[in-house]
């Protein structure tokens, strides 16, 4: 999708975050304290990323997940003074946030921290009606 599309399509945040490697404030994004189940997606593709069931509260303000859903990319970002790895969907090329190793060790070790700017939620009731059924077997206990 060419740029002036996106500008349409997102907001100026959705826009900054997934287009020019942004950040949101945390604790003031809509899903840092999200509970519910479903699956978050690339706002820009659509994309499948991660799940509800691998989300945890890090403290740190941004979603946080132990593990993707789907292969992302991630690349050495050395922007800002520091040494970090940037996550980025694999099929939009959209920014996403950064991965750490500071993650709770009993789901792996690993910390996701997502912009919620780059995210769209799919409450596990829409999942089949927006085309997202194949993840329905996530919720069946």
């Amino acid at each position: 999708m060419d740029k002036d599309k996106l500008k349409q399509k997102l907001t100026p945040l959705q826009y900054h975050v997934t287009q020019e490697n942004g950040t949101e404030h945390p604790f003031d994004n809509a899903y840092w304290d999200n509970h519910a189940e479903g699956i978050y997606v690339d706002i820009v593709s659509g994309e499948p990323l991660f799940s509800s069931l691998d989300k945890f509260d890090s403290s740190c303000g941004w979603p946080s997940f132990a593990k993707p859903l789907v292969d992302i990319t991630t690349k050495s970002d050395r922007s800002h003074g520091m040494n970090r790895t940037e996550v980025r969907s694999k099929k939009a090329d959209s920014h996403l946030g950064h991965l750490f190793t500071d993650g709770p060790i009993e789901l792996g070790g690993y910390r996701y921290c997502i912009n919620a700017a780059a995210l769209r939620f799919i409450p596990k009731e829409k999942l089949k009606a927006e085309g997202y059924e194949t993840y329905l077997s996530l919720f069946k206990k």
